[in-house]
Order: C-alpha cells, then sequence, then structure tokens
C-alpha cells in the first residue's frame, strides 16, 4: 500500500486543507489467528496487564486527554 489517498476540502477559518483518506486496507481479518488475543501474549503477566489496560479504559475514572468525558455516561 503505496499511494494515500489525500482529498482538499475547505475548513472553517481557512481556505483548503488536505484530508488524509482512509489508511486501511478493505476487507475482513481472516485465519485462525483472528480474535485470539491469549495465545500472543507469552506470560500470565501480560495477560493480566492487557485486562487491567481494557477494564480501565471501560470503567475508569482517571482519563485524561480525548477519552474523557465532561459528563459520566
Amino acid at each position: 500500500m503505496g499511494e494515500y489517498k489525500i482529498e482538499e476540502v475547505s475548513a472553517p477559518n481557512r481556505d483548503k486543507v488536505e484530508l488524509l483518506g482512509e489508511t486501511y486496507e478493505k476487507g475482513k481479518p481472516e485465519g485462525e489467528e483472528t480474535g485470539r488475543w491469549r495465545q500472543k501474549l507469552e506470560n500470565r503477566a501480560e495477560k493480566l496487564k492487557y485486562l487491567k489496560t481494557a477494564e480501565r479504559y471501560w470503567y475508569g475514572k482517571d482519563w485524561f486527554g480525548s477519552e474523557k468525558r465532561k459528563t459520566p455516561a
């Protein structure tokens, strides 16, 4: 995948800006390895770290930046 799809659009308070289009390959993931995250992590500590990070993302209240909501869901 060499070429990127770039589109010129107008933006607020500016003339024209370049907008980067899709950079992913079309299609659905296929094969036996799809969704097998447990086998990709080497040991129990890595698996626990993965799960704690996911829990923090969904249930944590200590987020900063783009993930932080002004009003809780």
